[in-house]
């Protein structure tokens, strides 16, 4: 009689059972998609029929089927999907993983973002391209304002011998200015100065090498007069006060930066620059695997902080935003800035930090983020 029971009581309790088929259409996940979460171990059926197989749900499972229908549809990975279905009421944990993940989606737009305004700026140099350098293009720029530009740009020169066109500072004459911009993909930076006999319009820029950026600087000195500057085709030369250098500058196809340098950051931080050199110096650091030789780098951690300032902290702030950058490279930038107040901008923990002055018109500088491991 016994037996008999618990037969009967396991033929009602299978009778309530939904199939696999009817929590498809109930739940908008396909039959084979609740077959691969059953392998995978997050949506397991509450019987499955020993002789064929087949699949039986409960039917408070229906509610695990719609959740989990959500959370595909924002790509949420198996671990955390796995992780939202596991977690016990109350604790948290759920909204946790949702959270993480929504970061990690607003830092891809965020990456997404910054690429379609480089390709839209490729396609507009495409449609309207830039003049070429005139044959013979002379610039006469005051040699303080030059020398003091080519110190806030020179840090950032790249020396990869397999990018020659970063193996230098791009000098773009653009009416009135000479634009000075200096990448080696990890860090940027641009100052401008005011010349004279630029052309009317925007034209091509020249890549002036290493070795002649440093010679020009050497040349500079503390000069107070007025430097005369050549590009001719593939030659760059210079006087100031009488001496004379020149040397070959090939053509060379700059990167494009001036999407990096439109985009309107979320936050802007306002502080003195011996502040935060001194914070950079004595913060807590992290070494992490980075760097343009792949090598370890020691990194520091800026993070909001709740009253809109800005703070050197040894670990990311899990509800607020921590950008990491190399410390070598930010005490480069900080030292290459005007003295006195800084202006921060931050877009997100992968997006350029940008560290300018408050001058507009000063050079300024952009760090390029290291990400840091889950």
């Amino acid at each position: 009689m016994e037996s008999e029971h618990h037969a009967e009581h396991d033929s009602a309790s299978r009778s309530a059972l939904r199939s696999i088929g009817e929590l498809a259409r109930a739940s908008g996940l396909g039959v084979g998609t609740l077959r691969y979460y059953d392998g995978a171990e997050v949506l397991t059926p509450a019987w499955v029929d020993p002789q064929t197989g087949y699949r039986w749900y409960r039917p408070d499972q229906l509610a695990d089927a719609r959740l989990l229908a959500r959370l595909r549809r924002v790509g949420l990975p198996l671990a955390d999907v796995r992780a939202v279905l596991a977690a016990a009421p109350g604790d948290g944990e759920a909204q946790r993983v949702l959270d993480t993940h929504l970061r990690r989606l607003e830092d891809g737009l965020a990456d997404a973002r910054r690429e379609l305004s480089l390709i839209r700026a490729m396609i507009d140099q495409r449609e309207q391209p830039m003049t070429t350098t005139p044959a013979e293009l002379r610039l006469a720029v005051p040699a303080a304002e030059l020398a003091a530009a080519l110190d806030a740009v020179r840090f950032a020169v790249g020396g990869d011998p397999e990018l020659p066109s970063l193996a230098g500072v791009l000098f773009e004459p653009d009416g009135p200015l000479l634009r000075l911009v200096a990448t080696d993909r990890y860090r940027m930076a641009f100052a401008e100065v005011p010349v004279t006999g630029g052309p009317q319009e925007p034209t091509a820029g020249t890549v002036v090498p290493t070795p002649l950026v440093d010679a020009l600087r050497a040349l500079l000195g503390a000069s107070s007069g007025e430097a005369v500057l050549t590009l001719s085709g593939e030659l760059v030369r210079a006087e100031v006060g009488g001496h004379r250098i020149e040397g070959a500058a090939p053509a060379l196809d700059y990167p494009d930066y001036r999407a990096l340098t439109r985009t309107e950051p979320r936050h802007r931080v306002a502080l003195p620059a011996a502040d935060l050199r001194t914070a950079v110096e004595t913060g807590a650091t992290r070494t992490v695997p980075s760097g343009p030789d792949g090598a370890d780098c020691e990194v520091v951690l800026l993070a909001l902080t709740p009253d809109g300032g800005l703070a050197v902290t040894a670990d990311p702030d899990p509800d607020g935003l921590t950008v990491a950058v190399n410390r070598a490279y930010l005490l480069d930038a900080l030292a290459a800035a005007r003295p006195g107040q800084l202006l921060l901008e931050l877009d997100g923990p992968i997006s350029p930090l940008a560290i300018r002055s408050a001058d507009p018109a000063d050079p300024f500088s952009l760090l390029m983020p290291v990400r840091l491991s889950a």
